[in-house]
């Protein structure tokens, strides 16, 4: 009889032992969760600057940005947004009296100014016939449109070649038409004017030559 109530009182001792490490485990698992919740949570980090690229060009420098034309960097500045500091180019496009802001990681949008050698093939282009396609003219005026705005001066220049009408057929010419070629060809000028370091006058005379519309300019 004494060793039964022996038997059974280890058997109790067991399952109470069992009992208690059950509960300690339960109460162990959610302390070692949040541990690892604590490791794997990463860090953050303030972005002091912005990734910049090298300048290439300088205050003075005259650029050509695609959708507006050609403008002069007046200042170089930086500021601050958030945590972040940017540095940008503030650049004046007189034919539209604008002032844009680029950052200096985004310059690959600008160009710098066509040379001496461009701007004489691009009179050489002038001086061609023009192309005229006979495709519908919203398509035609949307191939122009993408060319005035490539920012290539070569494009810019077959546009005002394409699109050049004498004075005695002006009445020929669509306002749209119209509206394309006084912006391709102020775009192209400005360009001129900024690369020969001349005057509107005497630029507009160049080209014109080159379009042959002198002779139609001084008869009206």
């Amino acid at each position: 009889m004494p060793k039964k109530k022996k038997s059974k009182k280890i058997k109790k001792a067991k399952k109470v032992k069992k009992v208690i490490i059950k509960k300690t485990k339960i109460e162990e698992t959610p302390k070692r969760q949040t541990g690892l919740n604590q490791e794997d949570k990463p860090e953050i980090k303030k972005i002091k600057k912005q990734a910049t690229e090298k300048k290439q060009y300088n205050v003075k420098d005259f650029v050509v940005y695609p959708k507006h034309g050609v403008g002069k960097i007046t200042a170089i500045e930086k500021a601050k947004i958030g945590q972040i500091e940017i540095h940008f180019y503030k650049i004046f496009i007189e034919k539209e009296k604008l002032t844009l802001t680029v950052p200096i990681n985004q310059q690959s949008n600008l160009r710098p100014i066509s040379s001496i050698n461009q701007i004489n093939k691009c009179v050489s282009i002038l001086k061609t016939k023009p192309k005229i396609k006979r495709t519908m003219w919203s398509r035609r005026a949307q191939e122009y449109d993408q060319k005035i705005n490539s920012g290539k001066i070569y494009e810019l220049a077959e546009v005002v070649k394409d699109l050049n009408k004498n004075t005695d057929i002006i009445a020929d010419q669509s306002y749209s038409e119209r509206q394309l070629f006084e912006k391709a060809y102020d775009r192209l000028k400005s360009e001129f004017e900024a690369v020969l370091k001349t005057g509107p006058e005497e630029v507009q005379k160049k080209m014109d030559k080159a379009l042959g519309r002198n002779k139609n300019i001084l008869e009206s």
